[in-house]
């Protein structure tokens, strides 16, 4: 499958940067191509999925295009104090595809996922921007940032996060609780999440599976065997795959 990596200038960071994009072999049968925006973990570049995964595989007989942006340490944010992670992601990243790409521009034809802080990534911007994309699936999610601190956090990650999400970041629009709160359901996403059971993560992602009970919001949550480690991924961005195809592929 044809494999790129694109270097753009991105208006919001104030510099250029690179995102891998996999091509699908697989035509349409209108020549518009569904999206799936995969975002990485915590300093990963837009390598890392092509690197650490068989994803290209994974998609082979699918017509979906699947876009890698390079994810750095921004928690896909606008910073409190510092650069904007966030409008890189919605404004640069996926006007640049959809300028330069054949693909289907409504909601139902973007999907978002992610790892670890991309997990978070996928679901705040799932969430927050629900007339962009029809389903987020995310895994090992680093649900609790942008929620609260807790007291327990050790203090050179507690620093990590203040420039990012400010002192007091409860019920922000970075918070994924109050934004699941506050979301429009008739522009509600499809939702998948998992984690592993042996993930320092996993607390986070059981607070917050509860949290969309509480709301009555549907939503697809598994715990598996595993850690947060890329064997644990690659096993499971296959299901999100397909997860994500039952939203997008209708049609194709």
């Amino acid at each position: 499958m044809p494999l790129l990596q694109v270097r753009y200038p991105s208006q919001a960071l104030q510099k250029a940067c690179s995102m891998h994009i996999i091509l699908p072999e697989k035509e349409s049968s209108n020549g518009l191509y569904p999206v799936c925006y995969l975002l990485g973990g915590l300093g990963d570049d837009d390598s890392i999925w092509e690197r650490r995964t068989r994803i290209e595989w994974y998609v082979r007989e699918l017509p979906l295009i699947v876009v890698m942006p390079h994810g750095d340490r921004g928690f896909y944010t606008d910073w409190v104090e510092g650069p904007a992670h966030e409008r890189h992601i919605i404004q640069d990243v996926i006007g640049f595809v959809e300028r330069f790409l054949p693909v289907r521009k409504e909601r139902q034809g973007r999907v978002i996922g992610g790892l670890s802080m991309g997990g978070y990534g996928a679901l705040k911007l799932g969430l927050k921007y629900p007339q962009l994309f029809g389903s987020i699936a995310a895994h090992s999610s680093a649900c609790h940032v942008g929620h609260a601190y807790p007291p327990q956090m050790p203090e050179e990650r507690r620093n990590l996060l203040l420039p990012i999400f400010g002192p007091h970041p409860e019920g922000s629009d970075n918070d994924l609780f109050a934004l699941a709160e506050r979301i429009d359901r008739s522009l509600l996403p499809a939702i998948r999440f998992d984690c592993g059971v042996d993930d320092g993560l996993l607390e986070g992602n059981r607070a917050f599976h509860r949290h969309l009970e509480r709301l009555d919001i549907p939503h697809e949550y598994a715990e598996y065997p595993g850690a947060h480690t890329w064997d644990y991924w690659d096993v499971h961005v296959q299901e999100a795959i397909a997860f994500h195809w039952r939203t997008c592929g209708a049609g194709i």
